[in-house]
């Protein structure tokens, strides 16, 4: 006997009226847009830090002798400690997950190997194109990523995010410093640059903080009280400080360059660091899955979001260090920066 439900005309039966479908629509529409807005309420202070620093600049508020001291102060001390605070406090295992150095570092060489593939030819030579590979596959994961996504997921996204930092900094910067100088100089040119490269890493405080926090991590260490409250107060001033000195940093690299920079010389390759870079870091990380890689559906999800940030702002100074042209490498990094307010609200509504 058929059941009455399924007996003849089932399928018209089945099928809602059009004013169901499109209130079933709205509904959904409704949705999506309350969760972008509930992103972007949690994303758009940190972005307009970065617009603070960025029009304090531009307006002479900020003079520019003074963006050095506050990269300083981020850089020697505020970003250190805040990362020491979360290495300490994160399990060992989380920062020395080869899973997520693994597909980080994968998705980073295809990102630099495209790239270059992409560009290189005509006006743009090795240095150029290593350069602008550098800042297609290195996110702002340090002075943005770190807070940015504790906040949005909890303090337990700071293990990944600190492993892709770690990669970014010691691998991904080699390996690019080493490509830029290919150029006239050969295969000895490129092992010197290769050696500059990781001395340079050593001079780094934060791979330091990082290896410092993970010791601690792993034999169980606590700082001392006044000392702990110290690192504290500095790890607490990192996340504004850094932001506000992003955009001064973007704004004098915009007021220092005064030459014409075609379009299509940097707007495809921001465009790649926000939309191909998480999908590459997304679809790696599925397929390791389904080969039965212990990496967790969390981890990828905070790789996918590390991937979504605009490309770090330091790469400009490197940049200019080897003589690349500055000028594209700070568009590409101001472009990806602006964008990113919508592109990475966007991605964290899609990811999480």
């Amino acid at each position: 006997m058929i059941p009455a439900p399924l007996a003849g005309g089932a399928c018209m039966a089945a099928k809602p009226p059009p004013g169901a479908l499109r209130a079933g629509c709205r509904r959904r529409a409704d949705v999506t847009i309350g969760t972008v807005l509930s992103v972007l309420l949690v994303t758009f202070p940190f972005f307009a830090l970065v617009l603070c620093g960025y029009l304090a600049a531009w307006r002479g508020v900020l003079p520019q002798p003074a963006i050095p001291g506050l990269n300083a102060f981020v850089l020697y001390f505020a970003l250190p400690c805040m990362l020491y605070r979360f290495g300490a406090s994160t399990p060992i295992a989380q920062l020395l997950d080869p899973a997520v150095a693994g597909v980080y570092l994968l998705c980073a060489l295809l990102m630099v190997g495209g790239t270059v593939a992409a560009t290189r030819g005509g006006r743009i030579g090795w240095n150029d194109a290593a350069f602008g590979a550098l800042v297609a596959a290195f996110p702002n994961s340090g002075f943005m990523g770190v807070p940015l996504l504790v906040a949005l997921l909890g303090a337990s996204s700071a293990g990944p995010v600190i492993v892709t930092m770690v990669v970014d900094m010691v691998l991904t910067t080699s390996l690019c410093i080493a490509l830029s100088r290919l150029e006239g100089a050969g295969a000895h040119g490129a092992a010197v640059a290769l050696r500059q490269a990781l001395r340079g890493v050593l001079s780094n405080p934060l791979p330091w903080a990082i290896g410092l926090g993970a010791l601690a991590s792993a034999l169980g260490w606590g700082l001392p009280g006044p000392l702990d409250k110290t690192v504290a107060m500095l790890a607490d001033a990192a996340s504004p400080v850094a932001l506000f000195t992003i955009g001064a940093v973007l704004a004098r690299s915009q007021m220092n360059q005064h030459d014409q920079v075609p379009a299509r010389a940097y707007v495809p390759v921001a465009l790649a660091k926000l939309v191909i870079h998480p999908l590459l870091v997304w679809g790696a990380g599925q397929a390791a899955i389904a080969l039965g890689v212990p990496l967790s559906p969390f981890a990828l999800t905070v790789l996918v979001l590390v991937a979504a940030l605009p490309s770090a702002s330091n790469v400009s100074l490197l940049a200019e260090k080897y003589g690349a042209h500055t000028g594209r490498v700070a568009r590409i990094i101001l472009v990806s920066t602006a964008l990113a307010f919508l592109s990475f609200s966007a991605a964290v509504a899609l990811w999480t």
